[in-house]
């Protein structure tokens, strides 16, 4: 069984407070991923990078102080009409960090026969869950598709996705 896993597709990182040009522009992609993975059966599991009050108390909010994706904020919501593609049967995990340990335990617990990765930001979110997604899975096939996901910095995506492959992830 597939799962395909959209990392942080969310408002505050396509049009609000981490927002980037081009962004926008995976929403068509991503509801047709989702779209296609229903179709074939598969399970959709989606992250939300998730913050609350304290944020530039935290860690990350020390090195990045710029809050977004609070619980409850507009900004935290998926963005476009990837919000209209959530069914009751999704997974929806909710992440403080970059990585998901949540997500290596619904991965191994599913044991998933391939994982495809999706979604926001290239080089911190979706290299950390796909990484994570390896190590959970290492005799699955994770793929990471270069066209559904993006990042602020083009030469940090590109990097990125050598990384991940390197580490014998698919990138498509």
């Amino acid at each position: 069984m597939k799962a395909l896993v959209v990392v942080d597709y969310q408002a505050d990182f396509v049009d609000g407070a981490l927002g980037f040009s081009g962004a926008e522009l995976l929403e068509p992609i991503i509801v047709e991923k989702i779209n296609r993975c229903r179709e074939d059966g598969g399970k959709i599991i989606f992250t939300l990078d998730t913050h609350f009050d304290n944020y530039l108390d935290t860690a990350e909010g020390k090195k990045l102080p710029v809050v977004h994706c609070v619980d409850g904020t507009e900004g935290h919501g998926l963005f476009g009409s990837v919000v209209q593609c959530v069914r009751s049967d999704d997974i929806i995990i909710k992440k403080p960090s970059f990585g998901s340990l949540e997500l290596a335990d619904v991965l191994r617990k599913n044991a998933f026969d391939e994982v495809e990765l999706c979604g926001l930001v290239t080089d911190i979110c979706v290299v950390s869950n796909a990484v994570i997604a390896k190590a959970a899975l290492p005799e699955s096939r994770i793929i990471v598709d270069s066209s559904a996901c993006a990042s602020f910095d083009k030469d940090a995506h590109e990097a990125a996705l050598k990384v991940m492959k390197s580490v014998q992830i698919d990138i498509i």
